[in-house]
């Protein structure tokens, strides 16, 4: 463990029906409540993807939620190389494909899982094997389990599964890929505040890389991370950058906290 790591900005483009969206996570295919959604951009996924290799911002992630997204993933790709990592809809079946297209790791969660939500492992071993380990990140995307933790939730956050997120269900986990992502989505696109237990948690583990998405609302939420974390989980921000129509945090202040970061 670096005890001198400290948390990054990480970047996203997330793509709904071919676009670059921000939207409230927990009304994504939602049985209860319509849709929303905070951004719809004019600009392309790969305008978007230049921009982040411009600044030299690594580790971003590319989310393909529901069907038509594959020609505007394939189009982030291509603008930056071996930048970025993709999820939505990645299987034993596609992961060398899209890692062909040019990402730099697959991103996997309902592949994991049959239809009611119980995790599978021999899925997982399968993918690994289209993979190895150090090109495959494990989305453990969650939601509240109404006890104080957190339960995976798959299909674009609609399904609840039987895997908690713990230190454990991390551990037996962790020589199976190289990172983890987690979106809290209870407070993904609410600009409402980070989840700080769920931060605190994953920073406490810290055996591998991790990225945290849900809530960010500040600049000073990556200090925030930061403390909170040891440095361990790095930081997506949203609808709160001023790129996706957001006015609380500026995307030019989160390249230069990176900087920052990185120059100690």
């Amino acid at each position: 463990m670096n005890s001198i790591r400290q948390t990054r900005f990480r970047p996203c483009i997330d793509l709904h029906e071919g676009r670059v969206k921000q939207i409230v996570g927990g009304t994504l295919d939602s049985a209860t409540e319509a849709l929303r959604t905070n951004f719809v951009a004019d600009e392309s996924a790969a305008h978007f993807a230049a921009l982040y290799g411009r600044d030299g911002l690594a580790g971003g992630h590319v989310i393909k939620l529901g069907p038509g997204n594959d020609e505007a993933a394939r189009g982030a790709l291509a603008a930056y190389p071996g930048g970025l990592q993709i999820g939505g809809g990645i299987g034993a079946e596609n992961a060398a494909d899209w890692l062909a297209a040019g990402a730099s790791h697959v991103i996997a969660t309902s592949f994991l899982f049959d239809g009611e939500g119980r995790f599978l492992p021999e899925k997982l071993d399968a993918l690994v094997a289209a993979t190895g380990p150090e090109r495959l990140v494990i989305d453990l995307s969650c939601r509240a389990d109404g006890e104080g933790g957190w339960v995976v939730a798959m299909n674009r956050w609609r399904t609840r599964t039987d895997l908690p997120v713990t230190a454990v269900t991390l551990d037996a986990l962790a020589d199976s890929c190289a990172e983890f992502l987690v979106h809290a989505a209870d407070v993904e696109g609410k600009c409402g505040g980070i989840d700080e237990a769920l931060v605190a948690m994953l920073g406490a583990w810290g055996r591998k890389p991790v990225t945290y998405a849900g809530g960010a609302r500040s600049l000073d939420d990556l200090r925030r991370v930061d403390e909170l974390s040891g440095g361990r989980v790095d930081l997506t921000i949203g609808s709160a950058l001023d790129i996706f129509g957001g006015s609380l945090v500026k995307y030019a202040d989160c390249v230069e906290f990176n900087r920052r970061s990185a120059t100690g």
